[in-house]
């Protein structure tokens, strides 16, 4: 199968790292899957073989077919189109369900984006991506936009790197396995209060875009704007030193005036 050079397509053959997806997922019996980018179909074999139900999701119109006549008669189901168009909340509704993918590194913060905020949410989500956006995620003793907008979503955790020379054909830098899963503190969940949580999650991002509009500023220098007097109490930070729990409180101040 030739991959489409536009859609940039490595697709992972190593049984052992195709095995390490769903391990960090803890995928069971009659667990719900939807599988971004099925490709070739090598994952999706490996969570049928768990006992999973997969619905999976590829942009890629050659392999529709391949992967139909691959896995008829299984516990499968396949949509056609880009991930980003698709209608969670329409397919999964009220059901428990688990991410997975290889996803194409250019919408990486795209489709965490998708999956983690949406108004339905995977219970567990494990990425295969490029190596450096998940130490950036997870390893960093910098935070970022990134980093700060995954955590208000779940625990992400760095799995396993995944060498280039486990795919075909290889891509230009490595990979890793990246879980994010939902403990019951996550902050934004949709499980808990929508509307209670709404616009402390509209302050949240709103103060995060603002901290880190200026890098070279110290934070109470780029949140003045939004806070007043009341950014003097942030000390002489820059906005990757402030963790996720201060950005939090930041964001319950009462006062605070959105659109600044």
């Amino acid at each position: 199968m030739h991959k489409k050079k536009s859609l940039e397509q490595h697709f992972l053959r190593s049984r052992s790292y195709l095995n390490a997806i769903p391990d960090a997922a803890e995928i069971k019996t009659g667990d719900t899957v939807l599988e971004i980018g099925p490709g070739e179909g090598t994952l999706t074999e490996v969570l049928l073989e768990r006992g999973a139900r997969v619905v999976a999701i590829e942009k890629d119109s050659r392999l529709i077919s391949f992967l139909k006549e691959k896995f008829a008669g299984k516990n499968f189901e396949l949509t056609e189109g880009d991930a980003l168009d698709f209608d969670i909340s329409n397919q999964l509704k009220k059901k428990e369900f688990k991410v997975v993918g290889n996803i194409p590194y250019y919408i990486t913060g795209a489709l965490l984006k998708k999956f983690l905020s949406g108004d339905v949410q995977p219970s567990t989500l494990v990425f295969l991506l490029q190596k450096e956006v998940a130490e950036r995620i997870t390893r960093s003793k910098k935070e970022s936009i990134l980093s700060l907008s995954v955590k208000a979503y779940g625990d992400p955790t760095y799995i396993k790197t995944v060498p280039c020379g486990a795919f075909a054909p290889s891509p230009k830098a490595d990979s890793a396995i990246l879980r994010v899963a939902h403990p019951s503190r996550t902050y934004f969940t949709r499980s808990t209060s929508p509307s209670a949580n709404s616009q402390c999650e509209k302050r949240f991002f709103e103060l995060v875009k603002k901290g880190f509009s200026s890098k070279r500023k110290i934070l109470k220098s780029n949140l003045k704007p939004l806070l007043g007097e009341k950014a003097e109490t942030l000390g002489i930070v820059r906005a990757e030193d402030v963790p996720l729990k201060r950005w939090l409180a930041l964001s319950k101040v009462e006062g605070l005036e959105l659109g600044a």
